[in-house]
């Protein structure tokens, strides 16, 4: 398994306990790899294949770079699933599966609700530059509300996504939502709130036990959850059923692990699997 995993997000966290947790139920070896820098995602995929791997389970939130490794491990007869990032590459790379969000469904399923909020001028804070997945989500949101604008932020440092949103939040206070595409990245958002002293309302993508409580203490609105642990385990038990019966889940096509809700119609049910670290 190769992911775009960066240092200190708790997403991937979710991610590895359910390809884990399959590992252990089928009796496989699991060799977990990870790099947020395109190019060295591709070595990792081309170090798997050299390795002469089964299968390989990858991410492609940066699909161009990466075809190239995807490709040789084809070519090498390695079978190769899509997860998490990459729906509308995954089958031009060779790959057989994917498991994940459609992030341009659940962007509009954001923009929806917040139209229907009456909200008119959300922030959309994308924390990694040239992910198609995060960008989508926002495109999403946009399609739905056009006053959305967005809002480049440096993900792996926290006090910069603070300073970020809260010199905009201050520069422009007809701002009235805030859509983070990470938990993290919600909890940093709460900071520049007080510190701008906002009401806009926050919600975000993506779920952890940080972002579960403040949605059951009313700080976040709402949470799309992609259902990484869903993910993780599907990836590697897909894999698994191709090489032992044959089996094509989902007959080739994206099988959806989101948009799925978190808000506080539901969220005393979820807290408990946010602390278990499989929501």
């Amino acid at each position: 398994m190769v992911t775009h995993e960066a240092p200190g997000d708790t997403f991937w966290d979710k991610i590895r306990a359910g390809a884990e947790t399959a590992a252990k139920n089928e009796c496989v070896k699991l060799v977990y790899s990870a790099d947020p820098a395109a190019d060295k995602q591709a070595q990792l995929i081309q170090t798997a294949v050299d390795s002469k791997v089964d299968g390989i389970a990858t991410t492609l939130a940066t699909p161009d770079p990466l075809a190239g490794s995807v490709k040789a491990a084809t070519a090498a007869g390695i079978p190769v699933v899509a997860f998490n990032s990459g729906i509308d590459a995954y089958k031009k790379l060779g790959a057989l599966e994917y498991f994940g969000s459609d992030e341009t469904l659940a962007g509009q399923t954001v923009g929806d609700r917040l139209t229907a909020d009456g909200i008119k001028h959300p922030l959309c804070v994308i924390q990694a530059a040239g992910s198609v997945a995060l960008e989508a989500r926002c495109a999403g949101v946009k399609a739905k509300n056009s006053g959305t604008e967005n809002i480049q932020v440096n993900g792996s440092d926290d006090s910069a996504v603070v300073s970020s949103i809260q010199a905009k939040l201050t520069q422009d206070p007809s701002i009235d939502a805030i859509v983070t595409l990470g938990a993290p990245i919600a909890m940093d958002a709460l900071k520049s709130k007080t510190a701008a002293n906002s009401k806009a309302t926050l919600v975000t993508f993506d779920l952890n036990v940080d972002a579960a409580q403040a949605i059951k203490d009313g700080k976040i609105e709402f949470s799309v959850d992609q259902q990484p642990y869903v993910q993780g385990y599907m990836a590697v038990t897909a894999l698994y059923l191709y090489l032992k019966n044959g089996n094509d889940l989902g007959g080739g096509g994206p099988v959806l692990t989101g948009p799925s809700y978190v808000d506080k119609t539901n969220i005393d049910k979820i807290l408990p699997f946010a602390k278990n670290n499989t929501r």
